[in-house]
C-alpha cells in the first residue's frame, strides 16, 4: 500500500508531516529520515485505531485486502 504524505519544515527546526487521506494523522522528526520512520508508525497506529472502532456481528466476515 502506498499513501501520500506531505512533509513540511517546522518553524522550530526539523520537520512535521501529515497524511491528507487519514484525517488527524500527523507526526514530526528532527530529520527527513526520522520523520519518514515516524510516518510509518503514525499510519499504522491510525489504521489500527480505525479498524478497532467498528463492532463486528457474529454474522459478519472479516477480510484483509492488500493494495
Amino acid at each position: 500500500m502506498k499513501i501520500k504524505a506531505i512533509i513540511h519544515p517546522a518553524e522550530e527546526g526539523g520537520y512535521w508531516a501529515e497524511v491528507p487521506a487519514l484525517p488527524g494523522c500527523i507526526t514530526e522528526g528532527d530529520t527527513i529520515e526520522e520523520v519518514m520512520a515516524n510516518l510509518k508508525d503514525a499510519i499504522e497506529g491510525w489504521l489500527d485505531v480505525a479498524n478497532s472502532r467498528h463492532a463486528i456481528d457474529s454474522t459478519d466476515q472479516v477480510v484483509e485486502i492488500a493494495v
